[in-house]
């Protein structure tokens, strides 16, 4: 019930600001424009630097990120990108140990490495095994690669973004001198 109260009475609050915001006293009105010595003209925005930095990161893993002057991200990427491919290989490499070793079974030899010590029905067990491991990490270079590109796109994105003390929010605890009890709250500031 009282968070209901105190909800209803910040929503007038701030449906009451605006009556506030006008001097009647004064109502004279000025034909000239100043402009404060200390204001920066913040940069244009390019709505294209996104779609480049996602190109970039498609075209070469990293480039996008490099594009973003955010280098210190390019060797997590290849590091990723790497693990995922090398996990590919080896994978790839022990499933075809396997299948060969199956195909010379199944032909009537009994030459391969593997002869004595796995069965026949082991050998398919090993096969599918390393056949769904390399299908997964093939699956994960793929993510990581699209995450590369999706990474790229977002921080060209924030890059943009009026991140300035004219438009601040902060969190606030204060503790009350009456009654000692602590009070958390967010302080919105506007500056113009």
């Amino acid at each position: 019930m009282l968070n209901k109260f105190l909800i209803v009475n910040v929503i007038c609050f701030l449906l009451c600001v605006s009556l506030f915001g006008q001097d009647k006293k004064n109502k004279k009105t000025r034909d000239t424009l100043t402009v404060e010595n200390n204001s920066k003209i913040s940069e244009p925005i390019d709505p294209l630097s996104p779609a480049k930095a996602a190109f970039y990161s498609a075209v070469l893993p990293g480039l996008g990120q490099a594009y973003n002057k955010k280098y210190w991200k390019i060797p997590i990427v290849y590091g990723a990108l790497g693990t995922g491919i090398y996990f590919y290989t080896s994978n790839n490499k022990e499933y075809k140990r396997y299948r060969d070793a199956y195909k010379t079974r199944l032909a009537g030899f009994e030459d391969d490495e593997f002869y004595g010590r796995i069965t026949l029905d082991g050998l398919q067990r090993a096969q599918k095994f390393y056949r769904k491991n390399k299908e997964v990490s093939l699956l994960v270079c793929i993510g990581i690669y699209a995450l590369n590109i999706i990474d790229a796109n977002v921080d060209a994105h924030l890059l943009q973004y009026n991140v300035n003390d004219n438009l601040t929010l902060y969190p606030h605890f204060k503790v009350n001198e009456l009654d000692t009890k602590s009070d958390v709250g967010l302080t919105l500031n506007f500056k113009f």
